[in-house]
């Protein structure tokens, strides 16, 4: 093949990214502070189920005005994105059973970490010191934000946040190493139904095999299907249609810039989360949580302003 017809890369456009990201951030930060109220009567699996079938519904009712491109260009590369993102998204929250929020959280957002890894000795990227120390820089706030129960003694079953963040960051590279080609609302339509197939798996494992949930939000995972309620079916759809806009941010985000930048500055959404739990909630933080939002910030800002070069 001559070079004239050698595919040519597009560009990293890491400051466009880092805006798409700071939406996502904010839109998502929002919708998820919900959650809880969501959980407390609710299930996990009935969560996912109807929050993908919303999801679908408003994709279908503006494919036609607004002109979306819903079918895969590269089915099994869509495929496979959507079954390991949502595989991660499942053994998140499926942690969330039995181990510590802040535990979880921080496993999870060791994905930056497993970014490079992957980007580096899969693909060949090279992976400058200015990302290396943006990494470092952004996991030490992200502890600092999660308090000490993240830093506390590992244990095997710690390691499934951390399984959770490798997904995560395989997932992420497959955005623009697989599915370069794809519009963000047929990856955001993948997504969707992987966790909504999975979603009626669960429901349908435990109308089989019942458990005993906890009530409210402790039996968040282990709940099966109930007879939704209308504060149920308003916030899983707000929840829908503000996942809709926040992961499709994301995913455009991760098509215009490199996994690995865009990673780090993904470190938003615990800045963001935290604003929103303020005004919504009127939680606070301390000092030692606001020093590491500042240098979760200061990792994105190296990763979004940096020379191509380093």
């Amino acid at each position: 093949m001559s070079s004239a017809n050698m595919p040519i890369a597009a560009p990293d456009r890491p400051m466009a990214a880092a805006g798409l990201v700071l939406i996502y951030a904010m839109v998502i930060g929002f919708t998820d502070n919900y959650v809880q109220v969501i959980a407390a009567e609710a299930g996990l699996w009935q969560f996912h189920a109807t929050r993908g079938a919303f999801a679908w519904a408003i994709l279908l009712a503006l494919a036609v005005p607004l002109g979306l491109k819903l079918r895969p260009r590269n089915m099994k590369a869509v495929v496979a994105r959507s079954m390991i993102h949502a595989g991660a998204m499942l053994i998140y929250f499926g942690a969330l059973a039995f181990l510590p929020v802040a535990l979880v959280a921080a496993g999870l957002f060791t994905a930056p970490i497993f970014v490079l890894l992957i980007s580096r000795l899969a693909y060949g990227h090279h992976i400058g010191p200015v990302r290396i120390v943006a990494v470092a820089v952004g996991f030490a706030g992200v502890l600092l934000v999660l308090g000490p129960e993240a830093r506390g003694e590992a244990s095997l079953a710690a390691l499934l946040p951390v399984l959770a963040g490798a997904l995560y960051a395989l997932g992420n590279i497959a955005t623009r190493e697989w599915c370069g080609g794809e519009t963000a609302e047929t990856l955001l339509g993948g997504f969707f139904a992987a966790l909504g197939v999975a979603g009626c798996l669960g429901m349908i494992v435990l109308g089989i095999w019942p458990l005993n949930p906890a009530p409210g939000a402790e039996g968040f995972v282990a709940r099966g299907a109930v007879w939704p309620s209308n504060t149920f079916l308003f916030w899983t759809s707000i929840q829908a249609a503000g996942s809709l806009l926040g992961v499709g941010m994301m995913i455009k985000a991760y098509q215009l810039a490199d996994a690995s930048r865009v990673s780090v500055i993904e470190y938003l959404i615990l800045p963001a989360a935290a604003l929103w739990g303020w005004l919504l909630w009127g939680q606070t933080l301390g000092m030692t949580a606001i020093l590491g939002m500042g240098l979760i910030v200061a990792a994105g800002m190296m990763i979004a302003l940096r020379r191509p070069q380093v």
